[in-house]
């Protein structure tokens, strides 16, 4: 069938939003590609860059959001440091240096000599806590994250928010307590638009294409409208609160509590942001009008992850605005993801864990603070993203002699090795988890191994991992996206514990019995919070 007229332009216009959705990494900015099989195997350099997504259809975005994601991408493309490809002659972009004096005092402690350092012991036990029976439901594993008294507690305090709400506003009528039955519903309906996205929620009442009428009966959408129009988490601020997201605090800790009892992670975890920004189907099928419509994001959402199941341990969630403590603009950004990495971590000290990080958070400061604790780290550096105090500048500037694919430099001072691999470009880690001494190796699709020290490989293995986590579960997200902040904080929370459920599903008896797949297992949830107990059809 021929394409309409733009069709074409409208499917690139699509394909370039969700590339610049992709590259919204701040922290990591990790591409599918992690072998640096991307692109044309070529000999000027220009190759594509094997650990940050850089594809030129970013670049051709107009709308503001897509300018601002292309940007972030041409800034990673001239990053000489942290894996860009080289410049002509195989050199970086000039950087003006400290003295020379500044650069001997920086390369003390510094040398050459390399060592073996044992890989950090681990004794911890893994895995889910509890051990669910074969006939455990989606809703058991999901109460295990949002127990029965949250959702009581959500019921008191939106039937006090709509009671304080009339009392200044004037009476209504329509509206009557809501119950916990109503508020179960509620979350089903909203949680529906994970697995069947649609433009809004109330699609779900429509006659039209995104109507759900298999679950549209249960509630009415005047009443939909109303428990959404006084839906709270906490109604009043007290006259003790300063957090800025006092009305989703108590939420984020509940739900925290049930990360740490029901899932002890692998050594192996990552920090980063996830992909939550856009909903491809969104972003496939809407206008221009309504992608400059959307407001960006006025917080940060980070996570601790498990890099061998996925299971996100831990969240935290920081402001974009503000003036108080907990907004990013009291802060510089070293600062900053320095502040969120020991957030991030501080249910880790003692345990050996290995953490991966990106760019933004890698540092020596906070590496030699986390080894005092018992943690170890792996990170990529990038002289332009990360904070490089302490660093040989030798190590951070390009050679001026081009390197070999798989060639790589290594300094250590104590425990910490500082690794230079180049693989069409300079890549640079930062590692006191691996030995220098032991070797890995790269294994690409079209040109076999690349030797690299066994840090790189390891650091490759495990954000590989994230990456196809972020590709499976992102697009279950909950597609409905209110105003205010507090708001947009719970749906993404709720959309975490979910993918924590599913997990935990996938690693329990009741999975053998019924193997759902994920979006199954949200359409089995959303029929248990409506009270539905007919079986899915078959995917």
């Amino acid at each position: 069938m021929a394409d309409s007229p733009g069709g074409g332009a409208r499917r690139r216009k699509a394909f370039s939003l969700l590339q610049a959705a992709r590259s919204r990494y701040e922290s990591l900015q990790i591409s599918d590609d992690l072998f640096g099989d991307s692109g044309e195997e070529d000999s000027s350099g220009g190759g594509a860059n094997p650990f940050y997504s850089t594809s030129q259809d970013s670049s051709a975005a107009d709308s503001s959001g897509e300018q601002d994601a292309a940007a972030r991408v041409q800034e990673t493309e001239e990053d000489g440091g942290a894996g860009a490809p080289p410049r002509q002659e195989g050199r970086g972009p000039a950087v003006d240096g400290p003295s020379a004096e500044q650069d001997a005092a920086r390369e003390a402690g510094w040398s050459d000599a390399l060592r073996d350092v044992p890989c950090p012991g681990f004794t911890e036990t893994t895995g889910p806590s509890h051990t669910m029976p074969p006939t455990a439901t989606a809703m058991d594993f999901f109460q295990l994250f949002v127990p029965d008294n949250a959702i009581k507690n959500m019921v008191t305090q939106t039937n006090m928010y709509a009671k304080k709400f009339q009392e200044r506003f004037g009476s209504d009528d329509a509206w009557m307590d809501v119950t916990v039955t109503e508020m179960n519903a509620f979350l089903g309906y909203m949680i529906s638009t994970s697995t069947h996205h649609c433009e809004s929620v109330l699609s779900i009442w429509s006659s039209g294409f995104y109507s759900n009428k298999s679950i549209a009966l249960i509630m009415t959408q005047s009443r939909f409208e109303k428990i959404l129009k006084y839906f709270h988490i906490v109604a009043f601020r007290s006259s003790h609160t300063t957090h800025s997201l006092y009305k989703i605090q108590p939420f984020l800790e509940i739900l925290q509590k049930g990360f740490d009892s029901a899932f002890r992670p692998s050594q192996t975890q990552v920090l980063h942001e996830p992909l939550i920004d856009e909903d491809p189907v969104f972003i496939a099928t809407c206008t221009e009008r309504e992608l400059r419509k959307r407001k960006k994001r006025k917080f940060s959402l980070w996570v601790r992850q498990c890099s061998s199941t996925g299971f996100i341990c831990q969240i935290y969630v920081h402001l974009k605005e503000g003036s108080g403590p907990d907004s990013l603009d009291a802060l510089k950004k070293p600062q900053l993801h320095s502040m969120v990495a020991k957030s991030l971590c501080q249910n880790s000290s003692g345990k050996s864990h290995i953490i991966f990080t990106g760019p933004s958070i890698t540092s020596l400061t906070l590496f030699e603070e986390f080894e005092k604790q018992g943690i170890y780290c792996c990170g990529l550096l990038s002289p332009r993203k990360s904070d490089c105090t302490g660093l040989p500048p030798s190590m951070l500037n390009n050679p001026d002699v081009p390197m070999s694919r798989g060639q790589y430099g290594i300094k250590m001072k104590g425990d910490m090795s500082l690794i230079c691999w180049y693989n069409k470009g300079h890549f640079r880690f930062l590692t006191n988890a691996f030995s220098p001494t032991k070797k890995g190796v790269i294994i690409k699709r079209k040109s076999g191994e690349i030797p690299c020290p066994l840090a790189v490989e390891a650091f490759a293995a495990h954000l590989s991992y994230i990456c196809r986590y972020d590709d499976k579960y992102s697009k279950y997200f909950i597609s409905h996206k209110p105003n205010k902040t507090w708001q947009q904080v719970f749906w993404f929370s709720i959309s975490i514990a979910i993918n924590n459920a599913y997990i935990l599903y996938k690693m329990s008896d009741a999975y053998s019995l019924k193997r759902y797949s994920r979006a199954q297992f949200g359409d089995r949830l959303v029929k248990e919070l409506l009270g539905l107990e007919d079986t899915l059809p078959t995917h």
